[in-house]
C-alpha cells in the first residue's frame, strides 16, 4: 500500500521549479456563453460530439461567458506579476471569462491530495496520476492523431489514443553556465565529454572565484534534474527511457564508454569528491543561486532550460548567462533530450461552459501568450521560434523520448516506486545521496550504483517484469 501511494506521488516529466503557497478553490460556470448562442450550439466538438482542441476557432468566441480557476506551480511567475500580465492580455480578447489563479508551494503533493476531492478549480498541471486513471480526473482535450499534427510532445499524457494534457512548454536538457567565467578560466570550447567538463571546472577554480558547479542540494527538488539525462542524453537512444529502461537488468552499472546513466552521475560525484562545488552544499540557496549565476559567482549549474530566463532575469549581466549541451558524447554525437514540461489540463468534473472556457484559455496560453518562448522553453506548437540560447545545440541531434509500449505505460511509475528510485520522478533524495558521499568519501560511486543496480532488479522481480537488456 505504501509503494501503491508512493506511485501517484511522484513527480512526473522534467522536474521542475516548484516554489510558493497555496489554498483550495474551484471554478464557477455562468451558464451563459455570451452572444455566441448556447453552450452545446458553440461547443467545438469532435466527430463523436466531444470538446475539441484542434477545432476550437478562437476568433469565434470573443463574447464567451464564464468564470474559471487555473492551479499551477509557478509561483515565482505569480509573485513577479506575469501570470496577472497574461490574464490581462487574454481579457482583451476574451472580456468575459474571469480567470483566477492559484500558485501552490509543493505542487506535486498537494494536487494529488486535491484531485481526489474534486475540489481545485478547472485547469491544473498534471501531476504523477497513472495514465489509466486521466479519465478519472480529466477532460480528453482531442485526439492523440489530431492534436500531434499541430502540436509537438503532446503524448506523454495520452491514452486509448485521446490526449488529456498539453505542455505548457518544453524544455532541452543541457547545462547553464556563465560566458565570462568560462572566458576568464580560459575555457575556449565547450566540453563534450565528462572529462572535458571536469578539466572546466578545475579550470575555473584555479583560475577564477567562482563556485564551478553549484549543486543546489539545498533546495531538494533541483536535485532531480539530474534524472533528466539517464535517457537520450546518455545514451543516443529515443526508445531507452520508456520502453528498454524498465526491462534493463543493470541500468547503473559502467559500460566503458564514457555513455550511460554511470557516467551522468558520476559527473556529479566526481565534481563533489574534488571540491569542485560550493563550500557548504547544505546552505545552498534556490533563490539567491539565480543571482549569483548571472553576476558570475557561480561557473554552471545542471537544469533544464526552463530555468534560463530565471537566471538572465536575476541580475545585470543577461548576456553572460549561456546554455549548452550536456557533456557526454556518444560515437562521436552529443545528443539534447527535448520534451514537455507540466501540461495544462481540465477537470472532466467542470461544467460544461467551464470547460469551453478552459479550452479557450489553454489554447490561447499555448499559441498566443508567448508564455513558452518568454520561458526559454523549446516550441510546443509545430514550426514555432525557439530562443536563441539554443545556438549552442547546433550540430547536435535533439530527439524526444518514445512512448511507452502498448500495454507497459504504467510499467516506469511502478518501477520506481517499487525500487524508490524515481527516475525522472522526483528521486531528489538518490541525488542527494552521491552529493554527501562525494563531499564525505562516506561511500564509493561503485558502490552506490550497485546498490540502486540491485533495487532496480529486486522491483523486476517483485513486479513481474521481463529482463530483456
Amino acid at each position: 500500500m505504501k509503494k501503491k501511494l508512493l506511485s501517484y506521488v511522484l513527480a512526473s516529466a522534467m522536474v521542475l521549479s516548484l516554489a510558493g503557497c497555496g489554498g483550495s478553490g474551484s471554478g464557477t460556470g455562468t451558464g451563459s456563453s455570451g452572444s455566441s448562442g448556447s453552450t452545446v450550439s458553440t461547443a467545438p466538438v469532435t466527430e463523436s460530439g466531444t470538446l475539441s482542441y484542434t477545432t476550437l476557432n478562437l476568433d469565434e468566441y470573443s463574447d464567451f461567458t464564464a468564470s474559471i480557476k487555473f492551479v499551477h506551480h509557478k509561483t515565482d511567475r505569480e509573485e513577479d506579476g506575469t501570470m496577472a500580465s497574461m490574464i490581462a492580455e487574454f481579457n482583451k480578447e476574451f472580456p468575459n471569462i474571469t480567470v483566477t489563479t492559484e500558485a501552490v508551494t509543493d505542487y506535486a503533493e498537494d494536487s494529488l491530495l486535491r484531485l481526489n476531492t474534486g475540489d481545485w478549480g478547472d485547469i491544473m498541471f498534471i501531476p504523477a496520476v497513472d495514465k489509466s486513471d486521466l479519465a478519472t480526473y480529466f477532460m480528453p482535450l482531442d485526439s492523440l492523431d489530431n492534436l500531434s499534427k499541430e502540436l509537438n510532445f503532446v503524448s506523454s499524457w495520452s491514452y486509448d489514443g485521446q490526449c488529456y494534457g498539453i505542455p505548457y512548454m518544453a524544455n532541452a536538457q543541457g547545462v547553464l553556465y556563465n560566458k565570462k567565467v568560462f572566458a576568464d578560466a580560459g575555457i575556449t570550447q565547450l566540453p563534450r565529454t565528462a572529462s572535458e567538463f571536469i578539466a572546466a571546472l578545475k579550470l575555473i577554480s584555479e583560475k577564477t572565484d567562482a563556485i564551478p558547479l553549484y549543486t543546489n542540494y539545498a533546495a531538494g527538488w533541483t536535485m532531480g534534474a539530474w534524472d533528466a539525462y539517464v535517457g537520450v542524453v546518455s545514451n543516443g537512444d529515443d526508445a531507452y527511457m520508456n520502453q528498454k529502461l524498465v526491462h534493463t537488468a543493470e541500468p547503473f552499472s559502467d559500460p566503458g564508454d564514457g555513455s550511460g546513466a554511470y557516467n551522468v552521475y558520476k559527473i556529479l560525484y566526481d565534481a563533489c569528491a574534488q571540491g569542485l562545488i560550493e563550500d557548504d552544499y547544505t546552505t545552498t540557496d534556490w533563490e539567491g543561486c539565480k543571482g549569483m549565476l548571472n553576476r558570475g559567482e557561480i561557473g554552471t549549474m545542471v537544469l533544464g532550460s526552463w530555468a534560463y530566463a530565471q537566471m538572465q532575469e536575476a541580475g545585470d549581466t543577461p548576456e553572460n548567462v549561456g546554455y549548452m549541451p550536456f557533456p557526454i558524447t556518444v560515437n562521436g554525437t552529443q545528443y539534447v533530450a527535448a520534451g514537455g514540461d507540466y501540461n495544462y489540463c481540465i477537470n472532466a468534473k467542470a461544467s460544461d461552459d467551464n470547460k469551453i472556457a478552459a479550452l479557450i484559455f489553454v489554447k490561447w496560453m499555448v499559441e498566443r501568450s508567448n508564455w513558452c518562448y518568454n520561458e526559454g522553453g523549446y516550441t510546443v506548437v509545430k514550426g514555432g521560434a525557439n530562443p536563441d540560447m539554443y545556438a549552442a545545440f547546433n550540430g547536435c541531434e535533439v530527439m524526444s523520448d518514445l512512448d511507452a509500449l502498448a500495454g507497459e505505460e504504467d510499467y516506469l511509475n511502478q518501477m520506481n516506486a517499487e525500487s524508490e528510485l524515481s527516475i525522472n520522478a522526483g528521486g531528489n533524495a538518490k541525488v542527494q545521496e552521491i552529493v554527501e558521499a562525494g563531499a564525505t568519501g562516506s561511500k564509493s560511486f561503485d558502490d552506490i550504483m550497485a546498490d540502486w543496480n540491485s533495487r532496480w532488479q529486486n522491483a523486476q522481480s517483485e513486479l513481474g517484469i521481463n529482463v530483456l537488456y
